[in-house]
């Protein structure tokens, strides 16, 4: 697995690497061989990285009341879609459309990362994140992470940060 720096990233990357780049934020990118025969994109982030599940964050795309809608939560779990439209003062949820959610992002299934988004769109964090010094998150594509300290997550994003995640 091949580890490199904000400043290896600076001559290129993902909207996500460059986002971050361009907020001047810490962060480290993560790249591994992903495997399309996997059954969990992010179980095989966690394996491949060596870190555990409850630090590497699935980022999902639901339907809150007819609006798109960012959970992100720990891969050890699921999203609770109760909770993610209680979040956001909605009231009924479901997981969004995938072409509809990869159009919107600009990401494919597995990769949509909620940093760089192609339409920024509202973001709710799992709270379980602030347990943590730096959580992972998908950097745009299958095979490639980034960490950061969920701080600075919540702060490009301008995420909600709430019980959202189950598990």
């Amino acid at each position: 697995m091949a580890k490199k720096s904000k400043k290896q990233q600076q001559s290129g990357g993902t909207p996500a690497t460059v986002a971050l780049t361009g907020a001047g934020v810490d962060f480290t990118v993560h790249a591994y061989d992903h495997d399309p025969s996997h059954p969990s994109y992010g179980e095989e982030a966690a394996q491949a990285m060596g870190v555990s599940p409850d630090r590497v964050f699935k980022t999902l795309v639901a339907d809150v009341d007819g609006s798109l809608v960012v959970g992100v939560v720990p891969v050890a779990g699921s999203l609770d879609l109760k909770a993610l439209a209680a979040a956001v003062g909605g009231k009924r949820a479901a997981m969004a459309d995938p072409v509809l959610a990869e159009r919107t992002t600009g990401y494919v299934r597995g990769g949509i990362s909620p940093l760089g988004q192609r339409k920024k769109l509202t973001t709710v964090l799992d709270d379980s994140a602030r347990a943590h010094a730096t959580i992972c998150v998908s950097a745009g594509r299958r095979g490639l992470e980034v960490e950061l300290a969920p701080a600075d997550l919540t702060e490009l994003t301008d995420a909600i940060l709430a019980p959202i995640g189950r598990g």
